[in-house]
């Protein structure tokens, strides 16, 4: 706990210690004579919270605040105390405990929870805190945001939107007008925590206002995305006042929602919402109106929104390197979204494209879209391509295991994945074996990323700190002779 203090003091004057996270009384005990004597420069505050409310500490509500009184002595400045424990104590008693320190009252609430936060808040303000937090799930944007309008600019109002779906608000909590955001150094305590270095170094939070452009990226899942680690490098890069967040967005709506409220000026868009997104456009560039799939969205006055297909962009820089086009016969595997601009590319740029996909419905209607052929997969051990592109998320991370083709279906020259996490997929491990050259779909999310980036910025994108941060975040950076480049 003292060197995940240490860590964070490089970083924030402020620092919450759970308390309640040591396993017994006399670690706390250690801890808080250490803390006595070196009286770190910082606003610290101590926090103990009882299993009832969701922490850690087995002891009674009397030893819960004989802890906090003990930490309050020691240097902190504040003590966190839950609803749970101050609604059964009489604020004279409090007061007498926590003596000149401040107090904070909190309400936590981990399961999603519709409440009326004004009537929480009111019941925290009757046991006489400096401040109250409320912490609530939230399971979607229009919760997190409710709850985040109950702090409104005050300066003693602590709102915490908890849970997954809620991480883009934790980021912009403090513009939102939250007293306080929570990142953890090491150990998260709540779903939804961004680490500290993450939070103040690629979203930069502490540095976000009104004036600051807000552009995300969305799809289910979106753990895996590096898009934030790309776009906000190109934002630093050229000193732009502008943060790019992850939404994971389980109802489309309710982003679409969000994005008024929220400021929002641009967004990308991955699995599953490619080919959904377009029913809720206002107008379309006429590329990703052929494709059928839009990848970048740009909202424009009055929140109108504007899209665009960059996957595009990005296939044909990644291939035109390594063969003709022209006269090619390529197999794209898979029929979504992604599957659709890799078609339309290819077959504009004169190569005979064929289908393979799942649902050999869907692999017939995108061939005869872009004047190919559909192939069913009983045919690749015989058939024979210039290329594969792997078009569909098997093989992505976690399940980095799998692979949409085995060794004996890759019967070709070159195989693409377009899955860029991990760098080296099952499927080109498997094409690398043959001796197959293979691309990576870091080579298309560059350059697909890149284009948005300008699209949006009207700039000139910074390509090479894009594809360094990009390199850093998949450990590989540095690495120039990757598998992946040829």
């Amino acid at each position: 706990m003292w060197k995940q203090l240490e860590r964070a003091l490089r970083q924030t004057r402020t620092v919450e210690l759970r308390l309640d996270w040591l396993l017994t009384e006399k670690e706390m005990q250690a801890f808080l004579r250490r803390l006595a004597t070196e009286r770190p420069r910082a606003t610290l505050i101590a926090t103990c919270r009882r299993r009832e409310a969701g922490g850690r500490f087995r002891g009674t509500i009397a030893s819960q605040l004989l802890v906090l009184a003990e930490a309050l002595r020691a240097g902190c400045g504040w003590c966190d105390l839950e609803i749970e424990s101050s609604s059964q104590c009489p604020p004279e008693l409090l007061e007498v405990l926590i003596g000149q320190g401040r107090r904070l009252a909190s309400a936590h609430f981990f399961r999603a929870h519709s409440a009326d936060w004004h009537s929480v808040a009111a019941r925290l303000w009757r046991t006489r805190p400096d401040a109250v937090k409320i912490a609530a799930k939230s399971c979607s944007l229009a919760d997190g945001l409710k709850l985040l309008r109950l702090a409104n600019g005050k300066r003693n109002v602590v709102a915490i939107p908890m849970g997954e779906v809620a991480l883009p608000l934790r980021c912009l909590a403090l513009r939102e007008g939250s007293a306080l955001s929570y990142a953890p150094v090491e150990t998260a305590t709540a779903s939804g925590q961004v680490p500290l270095d993450t939070l103040e170094n690629l979203y930069r939070a502490d540095r976000i206002s009104r004036k600051t452009r807000v552009y995300g990226v969305i799809g289910d899942p979106i753990a895996h995305s590096l898009s934030p680690q790309l776009q906000n490098a190109g934002f630093q890069a050229r000193k732009m006042d502008a943060v790019y967040l992850p939404f994971l967005v389980h109802d489309l709506r309710d982003f679409l929602s969000a994005v008024e409220p929220l400021g929002i000026r641009g967004f990308s868009v991955t699995l599953p919402y490619k080919q959904k997104i377009l029913r809720h456009l206002d107008d379309c560039d006429s590329l990703a109106a052929a494709i059928g799939a839009v990848n970048t969205v740009v909202v424009r006055g009055a929140g109108k929104l504007y899209g665009y297909n960059t996957d595009y962009i990005g296939v044909l820089r990644a291939l035109q390197l390594r063969i003709s086009l022209p006269a090619s016969r390529i197999l794209i595997v898979g029929a979504g979204g992604a599957a659709r601009a890799v078609a339309f590319a290819l077959a504009q740029s004169g190569a005979a494209v064929c289908i393979c996909a799942r649902r050999a419905q869907e692999a017939k209607m995108l061939a005869r879209a872009v004047g190919g052929e559909a192939v069913t997969r009983a045919r690749l051990r015989e058939d024979f391509f210039d290329a594969v592109v792997n078009a569909t998320p098997v093989g992505m991370f976690p399940a980095v295991e799998r692979s949409p083709l085995t060794e004996h279906e890759l019967n070709c020259r070159l195989v693409f994945d377009l899955i860029y996490r991990p760098v080296e997929t099952k499927l080109l491990q498997l094409a690398a074996r043959r001796g197959i050259e293979t691309i990576s779909g870091l080579e298309m999310f560059l350059a697909q990323g890149a284009a948005q980036w300008e699209i949006w910025t009207g700039q000139r994108a910074p390509v090479a700190a894009m594809r360094r941060a990009v390199l850093d975040a998949l450990g590989v950076g540095g690495k120039q002779n990757l598998r992946a480049q040829g």
